[in-house]
């Protein structure tokens, strides 16, 4: 049996030539236009993911944790009284960005929950006029 010519010498080579300079252009345009990622890069972005969720799960649940919790106007008093940059800080330190069935606060948890009960502080004082 005879072997076709594209496989023998001179074409064999520009065959091969070709079947790697297809493969490299394959995974350039993979990996920059066809949304390709390592598993690292993948592991990445699905913990960041999750982090937003958690977030956007347990934020609103330490708003409410703060407002039900005994004596609330003079905690509101006293988270006013907070610079609003240290306020994630409080919120932490207060055990309210600690998300039920962990030990641990979370300081995004924190952060967001600082943020909107600040908005609701700004919502209650009057406006200067």
């Amino acid at each position: 049996m005879q072997v076709p010519s594209m496989f023998q010498g001179e074409s064999l080579k520009r065959l091969l030539q070709g079947a790697a300079a297809g493969a490299v252009a394959t995974i350039v345009v993979g990996f920059y236009w066809g949304g390709w990622v390592l598993g690292s890069k993948a592991e990445e972005n699905a913990t960041q993911r999750v982090n937003a969720a958690l977030v956007q799960v347990y934020s609103p649940i330490c708003v409410e944790r703060f407002q039900h919790q005994a004596n609330i106007e003079a905690k509101w008093a006293e988270l006013a009284k907070v610079d609003s940059w240290r306020r994630d800080d409080y919120i932490q330190d207060s055990g309210f960005a600690t998300p039920p069935g962990s030990t641990i606060p979370i300081k995004a948890i924190a952060d967001a929950c600082a943020e909107a009960l600040s908005k609701i502080i700004a919502m209650q004082k009057p406006a200067a006029k």
